[in-house]
């Protein structure tokens, strides 16, 4: 391939040159004799001396360089050499644990420095760069050996010292109850829009009147803030389970799971039925016709025809859905909701910022992995529908 046909990737360059420049300034890591002190900063080369931190850069310069003309086998190797990178990232903590921490202090803790989660930012833009360049086709195997060695550097017994690790430790039965009742609370509020949100689209497409009246409706709904939401359904929920036994025996009250699950719920609601709605409208008139042709009756096309061929759009639905109420439901542990927002309110009232990151991580874990899983979801029904007769546009 010419000079001409790769030329400078700018976004890899300026990836690498920040990350670097990341890398050499900012803090690695921290060390802190207990919770309570403040910890001390170490940047890398408190940790390794300048020469070793220097060439420990070496990989970025080679991405630096690999990028002056990026064609598809360079391309190849910055993919390999940013997911070495991404694998040596705990290494790093290990290295830091080993050295740093002073194994007479049994309370001593680790602390991530900005250097470690910027580092890891910078690669994983560089890995999205990379992947889009070379449109890889189930490239998230790759990404295998990343959680793999990061699963193990975080168990082994060198990252003993982990402030965030210390703290899962601690609250480990409370960490799983909480993922417990996060999942719940978001499976419940998407499972339950994506049913009433199909109902309402389909009345919808029966009536422009319920159509605009059902979307000024939604509309609004967005636009009250959820904590004012909570507060909102607070006195109706406490009067209604005053009322009937039967809502108090489930746990109704004007706080807990069911103002979070309404409130998000909601929430839900609207861009459920937008997708819905859109995606059974925007059905080819002629495939339909083509099927009545065929004798289908009125629920044979529906089911066999515009409900196959606009479930991508429905699905796309979903995933926005999804990810939206994994984060707006860390919220709902204002008010007694449980989850793990929790641990994040706690973690900023002590001022423990470990803490924090033992309540958030798992959640930006959770609205990757629904986001990745229902977007490949999404394609491939889109592909099938494009490869099937009638489905191409």
């Amino acid at each position: 391939m010419s000079r001409r046909e790769a030329p400078l990737n700018r976004v890899v360059m300026a990836l690498s040159l920040v990350a670097t420049a990341t890398w050499l300034a900012l803090p690695l890591a921290s060390v802190a004799p207990n919770r309570i002190v403040p910890g001390t900063a170490h940047t890398a080369t408190d940790l390794l001396g300048w020469p070793l931190a220097l060439l420990a850069c070496l990989p970025l310069v080679a991405l630096m360089a690999l990028s002056r003309r990026l064609d598809r086998v360079r391309c190849h190797l910055a993919l390999a050499l940013v997911l070495l990178l991404l694998m040596a990232l705990p290494g790093w903590l290990a290295i830091a644990s080993q050295w740093l921490v002073d194994p007479e202090l049994p309370q001593a803790r680790l602390g991530i420095g900005a250097a470690w989660w910027l580092s890891l930012f910078w690669l994983s833009l560089m890995l999205i760069e990379l992947r889009s360049r070379l449109a890889l086709v189930g490239w998230r195997a790759a990404l295998l050996p990343v959680v793999v060695a990061t699963a193990w550097w975080l168990q082994g017994a060198w990252l003993g010292s982990l402030a965030l690790g210390q703290e899962l430790d601690g609250r480990r039965g409370d960490f799983l109850e909480a993922v417990v009742d996060h999942l719940l609370l978001v499976g419940g509020a998407v499972g339950a829009s994506l049913v009433l949100g199909a109902l309402i689209a389909l009345a919808m497409r029966q009536s422009p009147r319920v159509e605009r009246l059902g979307f000024a409706v939604l509309n609004f709904l967005q636009t009250i803030p959820s904590l004012a939401l909570f507060g909102l359904l607070l006195a109706p929920l406490a009067w209604l389970a005053a009322r009937f036994d039967w809502l108090s025996a489930i746990g109704v009250s004007g706080i807990g799971w069911a103002p979070a699950f309404l409130a998000l719920l909601g929430y839900s609601l609207l861009p459920m039925v937008r997708n819905t709605h859109v995606a059974l409208s925007e059905v080819d008139p002629g495939v339909l016709e083509a099927a009545r042709g065929m004798g289908m009756g009125r629920g044979q096309v529906f089911r066999q025809v515009r409900l196959p061929l606009a479930l991508p759009v429905v699905i796309e639905g979903v995933r926005i859905t999804t990810v939206q109420a994994i984060g707006l439901t860390a919220v709902a542990a204002l008010i007694g909701a449980g989850g793990l927002g929790s641990f994040i309110f706690q973690g900023l009232g002590q001022a423990a910022m470990d803490l924090v990151l033992l309540g958030a991580l798992p959640i930006l874990a959770m609205a990757l992995v629904a986001d990745a899983l229902l977007g490949a979801l999404a394609r491939r029904l889109d592909h099938r529908r494009l490869a099937s007769p009638g489905g191409a546009p």
